[in-house]
């Protein structure tokens, strides 16, 4: 938002047209008795716009930028390398100055992205269709226990202890007023994915099983045999994806028959931005796609047969009945789908592929690295980018001295675990294709002298 000042004289031109003489006129309807007869305490007084910019400038240089230290944070948003042309694409007037689609008439560039975003993003998770992005992966987790619910008519979700901390958190929030039934544990800092312990607990009154993967830890598992224990009970598999880049890799939870499969989208197309806005991804089977939440573009043709894109399906409160909505969010996060569009047009299959195998490349070596450091031990015996260390100290006050040091070194199992004594040794670890081998060194050297 831009600062704009006026000047007196701007004020008394203002104040003329609506026939005032002071700006104290305007507020002869309050009572003096409520009306503010001094500066506001613990304000500044006004300032000039070279003074605002350059006080604001100083608050923002004492923030940590991503890229200019080492940096392995990761568990649910990812700093990637986002082209140039990306920012350019969604500035495009086509896009930028595009109303609601609502109004298909003047919307047709947002629309048309829309779809294709659609189909980019049902291709990637391996379902039949997906629709038009949500708020964020959070609430697309929610969204999907909420969709299953409404299709299997029951109300108990089994949540995997590998699913971030913060999507459980959504979704307890939300059962609150829903009355399922969540169950939930905490992870192990070892390299079980739990499909056993998962398969174990599944009854006739489960509605569904919500697993992450890759896992908060970094695991990655075959999917395929919970899959087949949830229809066996006619449950559905609900997979949950936050890190979108290890698809161009590994096979797609869709693949692998999910039911539904949701995500965060982040890192493709979309900065880290201080943790938001994001945008949620939500796929499904083509048979469930009537109980899908948000919104679906479609392609039809014009009264002169010309091709153009509408919206084919809005079950939202705002567009149908309430008990006939299955979802009240209100919105997308259109621009941010935009440009994860727009990042995976420029990569094309071929290039997903690429940057997924240099994420991957580049995380196996500097877990070798990070392996031969005193007090380091490796969790994990299978991952994408991302994995978890155990060391011989605490984890948390660890990554807080090496961040006084410069050095972004990763999540603390800690922090996401508050309280849980099994899990403050653990400290997890991403790696992109943004990570140089100096960074890993960086690390390496930091945690050998935090460690000894």
């Amino acid at each position: 938002m831009r600062y704009l000042p006026l000047t007196d004289t701007d004020r008394q031109a203002m104040l003329s047209v609506v026939g005032a003489a002071t700006i104290d006129d305007l507020f002869v309807d309050v009572p003096e008795a409520a009306r503010l007869s001094g500066p506001i305490a613990g304000l500044p007084m006004h300032a000039s716009e070279m003074a605002v910019e350059r006080h604001m400038s100083a608050l923002a240089a004492r923030n940590t930028v991503a890229g200019q230290v080492p940096f392995f944070l990761g568990c649910g948003a990812y700093r990637h390398h986002v082209p140039a042309s990306v920012d350019h694409i969604i500035q495009r007037g086509e896009f930028l100055t595009a109303y609601t689609p609502y109004q298909p008439e003047i919307a047709q560039g947002t629309l048309q992205v829309m779809f294709e975003f659609q189909t980019q993003v049902a291709r990637l998770l391996g379902t039949d269709v997906a629709n038009a992005s949500m708020y964020d992966g959070s609430t697309a987790c929610w969204e999907a226990i909420g969709m299953a619910r409404r299709i299997t008519k029951r109300a108990k979700a089994i949540l995997s202890p590998g699913l971030h901390p913060h999507y459980v958190s959504v979704a307890k929030t939300m059962a609150k007023y829903t009355g399922d039934a969540l169950d939930t544990a905490l992870p192990t800092l070892d390299d079980d994915f739990g499909i056993d312990a998962l398969i174990a607990k599944i009854d006739g009154e489960t509605s569904c099983v919500v697993v992450q993967y890759p896992d908060i830890l970094g695991r990655i598992a075959d999917l395929s045999a919970l899959a087949d224990a949830c229809h066996a009970n006619k449950a559905l598999l609900v997979a949950v994806v936050t890190e979108p880049v290890a698809l161009g890799a590994i096979r797609s939870p869709g693949e692998m028959d999910a039911d539904i499969v949701v995500g965060e989208g982040q890192s493709l197309g979309v900065g880290l931005q201080f943790g938001g806005p994001y945008v949620g991804l939500f796929g499904c089977k083509d048979k469930y796609v009537r109980q899908m939440p948000g919104r679906l573009c479609g392609e039809t043709v014009d009264a002169e047969g010309k091709r153009g894109f509408v919206l084919t399906l809005s079950t939202r409160e705002q567009h149908i009945r309430r008990e006939k909505a299955t979802s009240n969010i209100c919105t997308s996060s259109v621009l941010c789908a935009l440009a994860m569009s727009a990042h995976m047009t420029l990569l094309g299959e071929a290039g997903l592929r690429r940057l997924a195998d240099l994420n991957h490349l580049g995380a196996v070596s500097a877990a070798d690295r990070l392996a031969e450091v005193p007090g380091v031990e490796l969790v994990n015996g299978a991952f994408f980018n991302e994995f978890t260390l155990k060391l011989t100290k605490e984890a948390r006050p660890v990554v807080r001295a090496l961040a006084d040091r410069g050095i972004l070194a990763g999540v603390s199992l800690g922090r996401l675990y508050p309280g849980a004594a099994a899990l403050a040794n653990g400290l997890v670890v991403a790696v992109t294709e943004t990570t140089t081998e100096d960074d890993v060194e960086a690390l390496a050297q930091a945690l050998a002298e935090e460690l000894a």
